[in-house]
């Protein structure tokens, strides 16, 4: 994970320093500066590599905790302390903007995710085609919880749409978002897992195995949103960094680390 982190940053910066200047205004502060993010699970291979580049643009320093985003909708609701919140999918920000707790009308979009779908090298399925599903020859596929997780729902809806969902619900290994989609079947503990391209674009996943981009026509477009909270003391950074992330510059990269820029 470090090896691959390393890789990232150094392509990053290489692709990105030399245009930050003029991205965002100079606003190092002589005191530390730290904006607290929850991000959705699909992230935490990416976002080391974002709060390094800007950390380093602007001294505004991002601590970032990972999870499901239905869980992380509910933390916050709960009162657990937050200033921006990255989701992989409209509706738990937006459960955010209903309950009075964003200072937006509605989310602002940053990105889009792809489904994929992954095995590891040494499996029997390799390589994996348009028919690995429909075939049905494994006896597990893991995927995100879909009442938790937006690539869960994503996965459900694939299924859905090739009309495969009830010949392989008992087939199903339900995780708790997808990191830990990804952790089972690179462990083995799954033969296949439907996971997101930014996990499976990390050096790791793919000397480990390889993946099937799922059509986009199969399953609902992922637009990931993101809110600010109302109350939170550090609403001007937080702004900073989602302005940041959502610029032309930060945007024409995405592709490299498994997300899609905004249309």
């Amino acid at each position: 994970m470090q090896s691959n982190r390393r890789t990232l940053k150094r392509a990053f910066y290489s692709a990105l320093l030399a245009v930050l200047a003029g991205t965002l205004p100079c606003c190092r502060a002589q005191e530390p500066r730290e904006v607290r993010v929850l991000a959705a699970a699909d992230l935490q291979p990416v976002m080391p590599v974002l709060a390094d580049a800007f950390e380093h643009a602007t001294g505004i320093r991002l601590i970032v905790s990972y999870g499901s985003s239905s869980t992380l909708a509910t933390q916050i609701q709960n009162g657990d302390p937050a200033d921006l919140f990255l989701s992989a999918d409209y509706s738990f920000p937006e459960s955010i903007v209903a309950a009075g707790l964003a200072d937006t009308r509605e989310p602002l979009a940053y990105a889009r995710g792809t489904l994929v779908l992954w095995a590891r090298n040494d499996s029997p399925l390799q390589p994996l085609t348009q028919n690995t599903l429909r075939e049905g020859k494994f006896t597990s596929l893991a995927i995100a919880n879909p009442e938790h997780a937006p690539y869960g729902r994503a996965a459900v809806a694939a299924l859905t749409w090739m009309k495969l969902y009830a010949t392989l619900k008992p087939k199903l290994v339900i995780a708790e978002n997808i990191s830990q989609a990804a952790q089972f079947v690179e462990s083995g503990n799954a033969q296949l897992g439907f996971l997101s391209l930014t996990t499976a674009s990390t050096d790791h996943m793919k000397q480990a195995g390889s993946f099937l981009r799922i059509p986009p026509e199969n399953y609902p477009e992922i637009r990931q949103c993101a809110v600010v909270m109302k109350n939170s003391p550090h609403r001007s950074d937080a702004h900073a960094f989602l302005d940041w992330l959502r610029s032309p510059a930060i945007q024409q990269n995405f592709p490299k680390y498994g997300l899609d820029p905004l249309r």
